[in-house]
């Protein structure tokens, strides 16, 4: 009997880029998503239209399935709707779990987030066993997923086969609506980018990240964290590997933290009140500049049995992909 997985959210980035590694793995996918999937899986897969808010509607997606990957959320640092961050990935979170718990669903993944995992004044690697309380939390984004994650730990202590994967900063082809770090990439590649921050980021190729996340559920153990994080890499280091893929010369400007944490304001405020579109730069991504994102996957890596694809070759592929569709 084929195994059917739901996945919520599987018409996004790495939704899609999951979707993907389970057909290829002999599982039936079905899809709860307010937009359809990508062109390359809509015969592919049974796509339910609708939102994880919906009670009824994720009882009924949910019914039949031995795998359940909730991967849907709003992933941006800013919205314009203020309580959507709370509404949909904390709440919306808690309605997906609550239900695939009551349906007895064999195994059950919730996609969290690296940066709910951060300490100010931290100087060691970020490992899975980190601890966090809500007053180290930055911004509404950030303690919407926060939240949500406890409330995954807290139904796999009472029993429920709940697994919890942490993703850094998804990065390769295949991302059309450019989430933040694709943005960055792609506004190099524009010219757009002749400054830098002085900070860390860690990244991981998406199609990696949809290879741990079905071993997580074939290999890995309840009521555990596992962190997909890849390569640490400072924004500098970031644009060198893009320099020497383009031949775009690395940006010279170093942004002081505050500068850039008055642009950020002063766009939020922008997007708030006149354009009513993503800012230029969010308050909530500036201040996660200062804390330590430096992270030890070793031991996730170790117990699925993966080994990451370089950074250099997974940025060849997004800018060769991005080339392709006229983006760039």
């Amino acid at each position: 009997m084929t195994t059917l997985a739901v996945v919520t959210g599987g018409s996004g980035f790495i939704g899609a880029n999951l979707v993907r590694n389970l057909l290829d793995h002999g599982r039936s996918v079905r899809i709860l998503d307010l937009v359809p999937p990508p062109c390359d899986l809509a015969a592919h897969v049974d796509w339910v239209s609708g939102s994880i808010l919906d009670k009824p509607l994720v009882n009924k997606t949910l019914q039949g399935a031995q795998e359940l990957y909730h991967l849907a959320a709003n992933p941006r640092l800013w919205t314009l709707a203020k309580g959507d961050f709370e509404r949909i990935n904390h709440q919306g979170a808690r309605v997906v779990l609550d239900t695939a718990c009551k349906q007895k669903i064999p195994k059950i993944l919730h996609c969290s987030t690296e940066s709910i995992l951060t300490l100010s004044r931290q100087k060691v690697p970020i490992r899975e066993n980190q601890l966090v309380s809500m007053a180290d939390v930055i911004g509404p984004y950030c303690r919407s997923k926060y939240l949500a994650e406890r409330h995954a730990f807290y139904l796999a202590s009472q029993g429920h086969p709940v697994f919890v994967v942490n993703p850094t900063l998804p990065v390769g082809p295949g991302d059309i609506q450019l989430s933040p770090p694709s943005r960055l990439i792609v506004d190099f590649c524009r010219g757009k980018r002749r400054e830098y921050l002085d900070a860390t980021l860690n990244f991981m190729d998406v199609r990696d990240m949809a290879l741990a996340m079905r071993l997580t559920m074939d290999r890995g153990k309840p009521g555990r964290r596992y962190i997909l994080g890849a390569h640490n890499t400072e924004i500098l280091g970031l644009f060198q590997l893009l320099s020497e893929i383009t031949g775009i010369p690395k940006p010279k400007w170093k942004v002081p933290y505050a500068l850039a944490l008055v642009v950020a304001c002063i766009s939020e405020i922008i997007a708030n009140t006149l354009t009513k579109s993503e800012p230029q730069a969010s308050i909530t991504g500036v201040l996660l500049t200062r804390r330590t994102m430096h992270f030890d996957s070793s031991n996730t890596f170790q117990e699925l049995g993966i080994t990451p694809r370089p950074l250099k070759e997974t940025l060849q592929d997004a800018v060769s992909w991005w080339g392709k569709q006229g983006i760039l």
